[in-house]
């Protein structure tokens, strides 16, 4: 009996890469005008996929909208494959949120073309998340295809995935890609010698129908093809060709005896899993961090809880998530493309950005409008409850009990020396940004020297100033326009302050000064003038102690109480050289490593008692550049790390400013670990992985231990929380090998010059086209984010300690001031979620979604507060009512839709 050879037409198509969007858009358009009038027309071309992804669609669509009946015709009729994704994201790159919205996206744009692909189709991601099987599985996905990241010990072309949950689908590995098929030859003797050739070099591992992907990167349909079927079927009955959809090869695919893989695909055995996207173009990756935060984090939630349901800003949010989806496209995030892709990258960022900074603003002010009372209120975006320091701006220049004075401001704004023309212009500035001004004098004095008083109020917008002193000024100036004249501008005198405050998960407490509840934090060694007094000077509360070697520019931690763990020579920075590309890290054979400053100061920038900041300032000379195969050079580089400690915290947040003038070179910085560490454990999409020192390589690919965290990693008694810097590695301050490391490394530069390039030590084979990307050499200032603490004991599972840092270090408390006559009390929360980790709080048809997940081995309840309502697929599909909880075992995810609370 012949072999079913299924051949499943296709394009792969990035969206934008080695060159911009509309050019490859050009592309596109011109691809599928050639396509869909040929479907229509030559039965033998039975089938075509569109990659998966849902984005192709709409972008031929917006130049080509009389396309869409023939688009929805062929879909509806199975001869063309849409969705399920809207892009083909990275997974490890972005939040396991944004994964969700871009398959919900995908899911919901094709029902308007008779549906999605039921493939969870991921053909040339740098690698899979852990959690896709069950992602997959919460939208009714019971297949996969995948190609990079599958280990060796995977041995047949099928297995079943397992996420960490059990949930599980059948994954089809692609042996040579999408595009073992894509070279079509013109006749069916050749069709058929090639695929023996690949059914021959593949042997045992291929089971059940051979899969033959006739397409490629931007490869146009080749309409030869039901004409080389038919002659290969005719030629010889070894095998039985067919044009077909992944959807039914996949539906007759063997189920019997395949093995299994539990966890993430990150292996490098057989396909470049190309792991230096996750460290190169740190801007995209800190853009990328910064949007899902504002957006997950603080703007749906707020809008979602305190806003009324009629002013849920749909469209907004649905505009800034957009944006976040498309940017997700693997070439996208991973900036492994050209210069001008990543500045609309970049851009895109900056436009969901400032749309969930803009929502999150107004649903503040809401927050502040309710009020009850006049004064102060804080308010916790997290849904855990939350006590720290926080900004506030309080009235006055008197000290303030409970509080830590950082700026006080009279008030009073002074411009003096100007001529009366001039002053008319800075008098119509001062009424167009305070429009409620209390009085406005004008007169002039005995030396003729024009003198304007303005006096406002910021607080008070209910005065609207009508008087004419721009008139009067206007008039003055006329008479002489030379002639001297001095504005004074004066409001109520206030003081930036730091105050202890605590409030409920998603809620608000009023603020009142009063005796702070937790020790202070002091400073020890510095001289009044901020200089150090002692070689070793430091900050230190009740639970721990920061220690800054003048030597060097690290600083040692120990804690105070509990086991008394010490350790010395955190955020040691090591600059090496990088002869590689945006692909991938590659060492020069002639390397300079750099590990030593040339020079240290430090100041004492807050002494306490609420917030202590010491400013560290390192010197170091760093080659220039990588010129053939060598580091060159010599570049003086400044770098400023700000070290902060908290009262009642014991994370110590670190900020690096450096304005980096080297080029082809990867700085990171070093943690020494209290205890020697085989593993580490690191945030990944909805899941905390565990992984080690050696990573398996290929033939093409050397094995680096160098892996991506999303927001959180933990080894050897240490947790390094960070806001877009993804990548780290296991690593040791001296030669000694795996399997334990005594230093974690976190990369915060990686700079090279080009997308990709030829040979290298770590890569053999070029990974795209060899053209320039000299924004990835990321000149300029950079600042980068992180911070470290003491881990967890044996008893405390690390996500209770991880994932409560991450909040401290990305998520403050918000202070308000409130004019009070508003119905909210002076505490309370707007909705209560406790027992598991919160991915998304929104608004649909009026009700809540919540979505949670379990990132521990154990099983959990969590529990909603006073709130009933259903819990919910991917899909929106109902699985079954829940009455105030719902219990989720090790490392799942749920989805809930909540009623609104009855009142009465």
């Amino acid at each position: 009996m012949p072999r079913t050879v299924s051949v499943v037409p296709h394009t792969h198509w990035d969206r934008e890469w080695y060159s911009p969007f509309d050019t490859f858009r050009l592309r596109l358009v011109e691809l599928l005008d050639d396509l869909l009038p040929r479907l229509e027309a030559d039965p033998s071309y039975a089938h075509f996929m569109l990659d998966g992804q849902m984005a192709a669609i709409d972008d031929h669509l917006a130049v080509r909208p009389e396309a869409e009946e023939a688009l929805r015709r062929l879909a509806t009729a199975g001869r063309l494959a849409v969705g399920p994704w809207y892009v083909l994201m990275d997974e490890f790159l972005v939040s396991g949120e944004t994964i969700v919205r871009d398959l919900q996206a995908g899911l919901q744009r094709a029902e308007a073309f008779g549906g999605a692909m039921e493939v969870g189709y991921l053909p040339d991601m740098f690698g899979h998340v852990a959690q896709m099987p069950q992602i997959l599985r919460a939208a009714g996905l019971e297949h996969a295809v995948v190609w990079r990241g599958v280990p060796a010990a995977v041995d047949r072309s099928a297995f079943w995935w397992e996420a960490p949950d059990g949930s599980v689908v059948r994954a089809e590995y692609l042996p040579e890609g999408y595009g073992n098929g894509a070279a079509l030859p013109h006749g069916g003797e050749e069709l058929a010698a090639m695929v023996a050739r690949y059914d021959e070099a593949h042997g045992p591992m291929l089971v059940g129908p051979i899969l033959w992907m006739n397409g490629t990167d931007h490869l146009a349909p080749q309409p030869w093809l039901g004409r080389v079927v038919a002659e290969a079927n005719a030629a010889q009955d070894r095998y039985r060709f067919v044009v077909t959809s992944l959807t039914e090869h996949l539906r007759g695919g063997p189920v019997e005896g395949l093995p299994r893989w539990r966890g993430e695909l990150r292996s490098g055995a057989r396909a470049n899993l190309l792991m230096g996207v996750a460290s190169n173009r740190v801007d995209v990756k800190q853009a990328a961090a910064r949007a899902e935060r504002v957006l997950e984090r603080v703007a749906e939630p707020l809008c979602a809880l305190f806003l009324p349901a009629e002013r849920w800003p749909a469209a907004f949010l649905d505009r800034a998530w957009h944006q976040v989806v498309l940017n997700a496209a693997h070439d996208s995030v991973c900036a492994c493309s050209a210069d001008e892709v990543v500045d609309a990258v970049l851009g895109r960022y900056a436009v969901a950005t400032q749309v969930g900074v803009g929502l999150a603003s107004q649903a503040l002010a809401a927050v502040a409008a309710s009020m009850a009372e006049a004064g102060v209120v804080v308010v916790n975006a997290s849904a855990r409850d939350r006590a720290g320091a926080v900004e506030l701006v309080l009235p006055g220049t008197e000290p303030v009990a409970g509080t830590q004075v950082l700026s006080v401001d009279d008030g009073r704004t002074v411009l003096d020396g100007v001529s009366r023309a001039r002053c008319v212009q800075l008098v119509q500035r001062a009424l167009d940004e305070h429009p409620h001004l209390l009085r406005a004098d004008v007169a002039v004095d005995e030396r003729g020297v024009l003198q304007v008083l303005i006096e406002h109020d910021p607080a008070d917008v209910t005065t609207r100033y009508t008087g004419a002193v721009k008139e009067e000024v206007e008039r003055l100036a006329a008479e002489a326009p030379d002639g001297p004249a001095r504005l004074v501008v004066t409001a109520p005198p206030t003081q930036r302050v730091v105050a202890w405050a605590d409030a409920p998960g998603y809620g608000w407490s009023a603020w009142r000064p009063g005796p702070v509840p937790v020790a202070p934090v002091a400073a020890h060694g510095w001289a009044p003038d901020g200089s150090p007094s002692l070689p070793r000077p430091s900050l230190a509360n009740d639970l721990v102690r920061v220690e800054v070697d003048l030597d060097d520019g690290t600083f040692g931690l120990e804690e105070r109480g509990g086991a008394h763990r010490r350790v010395a020579g955190l955020d040691r920075l090591v600059d090496d050289g990088d002869a590689g590309d945006t692909y991938n890290w590659s060492p020069p054979r002639h390397d300079c490593v750099v590990d030593t400053p040339d020079s240290v100061s430090a100041r004492l920038v807050e002494a306490g008692p609420l917030r202590a900041k010491v400013q560290l300032r390192r010197t170091y000379h760093l080659p220039e550049a990588v010129v053939d195969d060598r580091r060159t050079g010599r570049v003086l580089t400044e770098v400023t790390t700000t070290i902060e400690l908290h009262a009642g915290s014991g994370l110590v947040r670190v900020t690096t400013e450096v304005e980096n003038r080297t080029r082809d070179h990867r700085l990171r910085s070093w943690f020494p670990l209290p205890a020697r560490a085989a593993t580490a454990q690191a945030e990944c999409a909805f899941a905390v992985v565990e992984r080690g020192t050696v990573a398996e390589g290929g033939p093409t690919e050397a094995a680096l231990a160098t892996f991506p965290s999303r927001r959180f990693v933990a080894a050897g008694g240490l947790v390094v929380v960070h806001e877009g810097l993804l990548e780290y590695e296991l690593t040791d301050l001296d030669d000694a090998q795996p399997p334990t490391a005594g230093a974690l490394a976190l990369t915060l530069l990686r700079c090279t010059g080009v997308l990709s390039r030829g040979p290298m030590a770590m890569r053999a084979l070029p990974a795209g086209p060899e053209v320039p990307a000299e924004g990835a050499q990321l000149p300029g200032r950079r600042v980068l984010r992180y911070g470290v603490a003491f881990g967890p004991d044996d008893t405390t599972p690390l996500a209770a300690i991880a994932y409560p840092l991450v909040d401290e270090r990305s998520l403050p408390l918000v202070g308000l001031t409130t004019e009070g006559g508003g119905h909210r009390g002076p505490r309370g929360s707007a909705l209560r979620v406790e027992g598991a980790e919160v991915s998304a709080v929104l608004r649909r048809q009026g009700g809540l979604v919540v979505r949670v997940f379990n990132p521990t081995p154990e099983p959990v309840t969590v529990r909603f507060s006073g709130r009933s309502g259903r819990r919910v697929d991917l899909r929106g599909r109902d699985l079954g009512p829940l009455e105030g909880s719902l219990d989720l075992g090790p490392w799942e995810i749920a989805t809930a839709e909540l009623d609104e609370p009855t009142s009465g």
